[in-house]
C-alpha cells in the first residue's frame, strides 16, 4: 500500500486549484490551452510557487534513456504534474496521459485541468499513484 501524499504536495495542489479558479474566473472558457498555461504559470509564480513549463520527460526503456518528445505542460513545486486541456469533454485518454506521465516520472500526483468548462470545478481531475 502506498503512503499518503505528503502535506507539502497537498498544499501545492490546493494552490494550483485555487490559481486555476482565478484564471478561469478572469478568462472563462473558449481560449487555447497555451493561453491558460501561460496565465496559470503567472498566477502560481505570483504566489511564490516554483513553476516549470514544457518540461521534457525522457523515457527509460531497456536500460537506455531515450528522448521521446514527451513534455509535461507544467511541473509545479517540483512535486505536481499539471496537464492543461481546453476541450469540450475530457476523455479517458487524457487521464491515461497523466497516469503515464506519473509512471514515467518520480511524481505521485497530477492534476488534469480542462479550462473549457462553465464551472472550473467540473474541469479539474486529481490523479494520484
Amino acid at each position: 500500500m502506498l503512503e499518503p501524499i505528503d502535506a507539502a504536495t497537498e498544499s501545492i495542489a490546493t494552490s494550483i486549484v485555487d490559481a486555476a479558479l482565478h484564471v478561469h474566473r478572469a478568462l472563462g472558457p473558449g481560449l487555447l490551452e497555451s493561453v491558460y498555461e501561460t496565465c496559470l504559470a503567472h498566477e502560481l509564480s505570483k504566489r511564490g510557487i516554483d513553476v516549470q513549463r514544457q518540461v521534457v520527460l525522457p523515457i527509460v526503456y531497456d536500460g537506455v534513456q531515450l528522448e521521446s518528445g514527451l513534455r509535461l505542460d507544467m511541473m509545479v513545486g517540483r512535486s505536481v504534474i499539471v496537464e492543461i486541456k481546453a476541450v469540450e469533454v475530457l476523455l479517458p485518454v487524457h487521464k491515461a496521459q497523466v497516469l503515464a506521465y506519473l509512471r514515467l516520472s518520480s511524481f505521485r500526483l497530477g492534476l488534469l485541468i480542462n479550462f473549457n468548462v462553465v464551472m472550473i470545478k467540473d474541469g479539474i481531475k486529481r490523479i494520484a499513484l
